[in-house]
């Protein structure tokens, strides 16, 4: 079974991107912030990371930058969430190294579908 990773301090956000994603038979690991998250990954490297831009103490890009530069892990799909969307944060997310990018609020068809695309 394929793992994702859920990173977001919102706990609506995560529990409807859970929910929504537990139904195509994914494994769920969620976190709450970014220094969460970079611990969750060293206890079980995911397939796909869905990671929020704003969050306390480690944002969602620093997250990112730290996980695509290690060897280890540079290779996990990472899908930035963020309610921004300015082109500029785009442009941030894939200088650090982003696969994707959703805007808050997006449809949960549409990430369904792109999950699938990338895990199937």
């Amino acid at each position: 079974m394929k793992k994702i990773l859920v990173v977001d301090d919102e706990e609506s956000i995560r529990l409807l991107v859970s929910t929504t994603l537990e139904d195509e038979e994914f494994e769920i690991v969620e976190a709450s912030d970014g220094k969460e998250a970079l611990e969750r990954v060293k206890e079980g490297k995911p397939d796909l990371i869905l990671l929020d831009v704003m969050m306390p103490e480690i944002n969602g890009l620093e997250v990112c930058r730290r996980l695509k530069g290690d060897p280890e892990t540079k290779d996990i799909y990472i899908i930035m969430l963020t309610a921004k969307g300015q082109e500029l944060d785009k442009e941030k997310g894939k200088e650090v190294g982003a696969d994707e990018y959703f805007t808050k609020p997006f449809s949960p068809l549409a990430l369904i579908e792109k999950v699938n695309e990338v895990l199937r």
